[in-house]
């Protein structure tokens, strides 16, 4: 590696401060307590009310390409079974008159939540295709000179699966409603997934139960999961044990510590769907914010930059970054104007974040208890999170390696990475040499 780029790298090796925005300066249990939606952390609805709009171009600058990766929008639990689990559980209950009134209100809550979702496990919710087209609308109404030439060229790619396309189209349906003329290819086949989704051979070992990780998470997961309180709100008291913990009827949960993450995972999903109902209400802060930790520190440990993993997880990126590297400079080198839309899973923007050392999204902590304040997937990977590098050039010149300035958002924030700054627009925002950037990374892979 080029030890004028290592440097500032291993000066941002352990990186606690925030990205910017509303959570900003606050701990992650102060956040989630403000909102206790971010308790959902990779579940959390993308914070539309946190960006600044009205992004600028520094002066005698303007933007001639976008280089994009989004995460598909806002869905539904992974499968029907996640909402079944729960809805049976309480059915049962009910016929058997072992739920308290709080547990027949919140029976009936689960019943309308379980009536939107059914047979739509894993699909993107309405809310995920408004969030795309509005990141398009706003992209496009900041940068109009990388859109509004006829010549732009626009082009799209998504991984097979539908949540993925269906956020791809949602996006390209917002640019074209400002920019009708672009012709924008687009594609969700295998072909790409070698960059769009790259899991290598040897990462797998270390996300999986046998890796370094899955005991200390199962040791933080058994202190921090505390289900009594909510079995006694839910349940009559004659049928459940907190001294034994076993269930005394069949129709109370068999296992307390499952039912209360099934009814936890549900709670933080509603507000990505369509009913109106509040499901969070049922649990405490504290418990939220015990049970997204637990979350937290999986998704880091199986995805991002855990040290027992040795770099495998944000190995996987290298791929992408390399594909936005050459893509870059294909657009550069011929002076083209246009965007490379990408679209994938929070499992390939946490290790591309990580990767790219951005801030706030790449840690060095081994306990779980450790990790909370300086990595927060909610800030990371919500619903329809993206990373959007944002390509300027001189008015009125042909682009160069060396005249290109680039801006770094993550979630259409300014954020920092490990390389000096060279231009501050007038909103603030932050630009990049292309030529260190670049230089940068490819020193990553």
């Amino acid at each position: 590696m080029n030890q004028n780029i290592l440097v500032p790298i291993l000066s941002f090796l352990i990186l606690l401060s925030c990205p910017s925005g509303a959570t900003a300066g606050k701990s992650a249990r102060e956040s989630i307590e403000e909102l206790p939606e971010r308790a959902g952390g990779i579940y959390f609805a993308y914070p539309e009310d946190e960006i600044t709009r009205g992004r600028l171009a520094p002066e005698g600058y303007e933007a001639f390409y976008i280089s994009h990766y989004g995460r598909h929008g806002s869905r539904y639990l992974i499968s029907d079974n996640d909402y079944r689990r729960v809805a049976d559980c309480l059915k049962r209950a009910a016929e058997a008159d072992c739920l308290t009134p709080e547990g027949m209100r919140l029976k009936l809550l689960v019943d309308s939540v379980w009536k939107e979702a059914r047979g739509r496990g894993g699909e993107l919710t309405p809310l995920g295709s408004r969030q795309h087209r509005a990141i398009a609308r706003r992209l496009a109404s900041d940068y109009p000179t990388a859109f509004n030439d006829t010549t732009s060229a626009v082009t799209a790619a998504s991984t097979p699966v539908m949540r993925c396309a269906h956020s791809m189209f949602a996006f390209i349906e917002g640019l074209k409603e400002k920019y009708p003329h672009l012709s924008i290819p687009r594609e969700s086949s295998e072909r790409n997934m070698y960059y769009l989704n790259y899991h290598s051979p040897e990462s797998g070992p270390y996300a999986s139960h046998e890796g370094p990780w899955y005991n200390d998470y199962l040791r933080f997961r058994n202190e921090h999961t505390r289900p009594d309180r909510l079995i006694a709100q839910i349940f009559k008291a004659n049928v459940y044990s907190s001294e034994s913990g076993e269930a005394i009827y069949e129709c109370a949960p068999n296992d307390p510590d499952a039912f209360f993450e099934d009814l936890y995972w549900m709670a933080v999903d509603v507000q990505n769907g369509e009913t109106d109902v509040d499901l969070l209400g049922f649990f405490t802060t504290e418990e939220l914010y015990e049970l997204w930790q637990i979350a937290n520190f999986k998704f880091y440990a199986c995805n991002s930059s855990y040290p027992p993993a040795r770099g495998h997880h944000t190995a996987n990126a290298r791929n992408l970054v390399r594909n936005i590297v050459d893509t870059a400079e294909s657009y550069i080198a011929g002076n083209r104007r246009g965007a490379s839309l990408r679209f994938g899973h929070d499992g390939n923007i946490i290790p591309l974040t990580a990767l790219l050392r951005l801030d706030g999204c790449y840690s060095d902590a081994t306990d779980p208890a450790r990790l909370a304040d300086g990595y927060a997937n909610f800030r990371i990977s919500p619903m329809a999170s993206n990373l959007q590098l944002i390509f300027l050039k001189p008015n009125g010149k042909n682009a160069t390696a060396e005249n290109v300035l680039v801006r770094v958002m993550l979630n259409e924030r300014d954020i920092d990475l490990p390389v000096q700054a060279t231009v501050s627009g007038p909103d603030g925002g932050t630009h990049y040499r292309w030529t260190e950037l670049g230089n940068y990374l490819r020193s990553l892979l």
